[in-house]
C-alpha cells in the first residue's frame, strides 16, 4: 500500500500547508493510530490521525477530488483565516468543506482587489506558489503621474528593494486619462507588496491595483466582487499541468468509476446467481 509523509498527506487533504503541519508535529499536536507523530512519519490510507483530538482518516489519493475556486476579492478584506482587528476575511465568502479547508494560492493585501485562487489540494497550492515554478501573476495598476521610458526600462531590468532585487517581466501600457495612467504588469513571484514597492521605488503612487490573472486563469468579468466560480476539471488539469502535476482529477474520476463498475458488476453477479439458484430450486 502506498505511503506518504504525514505533512504531504495532510496538506494534500487541505488541512494546512506542509510547514504548518510540520510545526504541529514538532509541537506534539498530531497522533497517528494513537501514538504521537514523528517528523516525516509515513502514513497510509486507513490510518487514524488526530489533530487536537479531532479525528482525520487518511484517504487514498484517488478519493480526493481537487477543487479550485476563482474568487474576486474586494478592497477591505484580508487574506487570513482570523483577524485580530475584526476585519472581514476572504474565507468568510467561501463555501464550507467537510473534513478539509480552503488554502489560498498566494495573498492579496487589504487594498488590492482581483483574482485570488483557492484549492483544497495542498500539493497543488504549494506548487503554484513556489518561486521555482515561475508562475506568472498579472496586475492592472493605475499610476498617478507620467512614467518615462527610462523608468520602464529600469523596472524591467530590476531594482534593489529592501529584500533583494526585483523586476517586472513585462509592462504593457493600457492608456488612461488626465494624471492617471493604467499599466498591466507581469511578474513571476509573490513577495509582499512587491508591485506597489517597485513603483514606490521611483516615487510613483499606486492608486488602484487589481490582479487580473494567475497562471493561465484570468479574472472573469462575470465574477462580481465578493463572489467566486469553481473551475472545471479541464481548467484544473491544465493549471496543474503547468506546474508538473498531470492527470490531477482524471485519475481520481477514473478510479472512482472503476470502483463503481466493480461494485455494480459484483451486485449484478450476486443477483444473477440468486435468480439462477431460485430457478434451480423451483425445478
Amino acid at each position: 500500500m502506498q505511503t506518504e509523509r504525514i505533512q504531504k498527506a495532510l496538506s494534500r487533504m487541505g488541512l494546512g500547508s506542509r510547514r504548518e503541519i510540520e510545526r504541529w508535529v514538532e509541537e506534539g499536536l498530531i497522533r497517528v493510530n494513537g501514538n504521537i507523530a514523528t517528523p516525516g512519519q509515513a502514513v497510509k490510507a486507513g490510518d487514524k490521525v488526530s489533530y487536537k483530538n479531532k479525528r482525520i482518516e487518511i484517504k487514498p489519493i484517488e478519493d480526493l477530488r481537487t477543487r479550485v475556486l476563482a474568487y474576486h476579492k474586494p478592497e477591505g478584506e484580508v487574506t487570513t483565516r482570523k483577524d485580530e482587528e475584526g476585519r472581514r476575511t476572504v474565507f468568510e465568502s467561501l463555501p464550507r468543506l467537510q473534513k478539509a479547508r480552503w488554502i489560498s494560492i498566494g495573498r492579496l493585501d487589504i487594498n488590492t482587489t482581483g483574482l485570488l485562487l483557492f484549492t483544497n489540494d495542498g500539493e497543488l497550492a504549494n506548487k503554484l506558489m513556489h518561486p521555482s515554478q515561475q508562475v506568472e501573476r498579472e496586475y492592472a495598476v493605475r499610476i498617478l503621474g507620467e512614467v518615462s521610458p527610462d523608468v520602464i526600462k529600469q523596472l524591467i531590468e530590476g531594482v534593489m528593494l529592501e529584500d533583494g532585487m526585483a523586476h517586472f517581466d513585462q509592462i504593457i501600457d493600457a492608456g488612461g486619462q488626465g494624471a492617471n495612467h493604467w499599466y498591466h504588469v507581469v511578474l513571476k513571484e509573490g513577495r509582499t507588496r512587491e508591485v506597489r514597492r517597485l513603483w514606490e521605488h521611483f516615487e510613483f503612487k499606486v492608486s488602484r491595483l487589481i490582479r487580473v490573472r494567475y497562471g493561465d486563469i484570468e479574472l472573469s468579468r462575470d465574477i462580481r466582487q465578493g463572489k467566486f466560480r469553481e473551475l472545471t476539471d479541464t481548467e484544473i488539469t491544465r493549471l496543474a499541468a503547468s506546474v508538473g502535476l498531470t492527470r490531477i482529477n482524471k485519475d481520481k474520476i477514473d478510479a472512482s468509476r472503476r470502483r463503481k463498475y466493480t461494485s455494480a458488476s459484483r451486485n449484478k453477479t450476486i443477483k444473477t446467481g440468486s435468480k439462477a439458484k431460485t430457478r434451480r430450486n423451483k425445478r
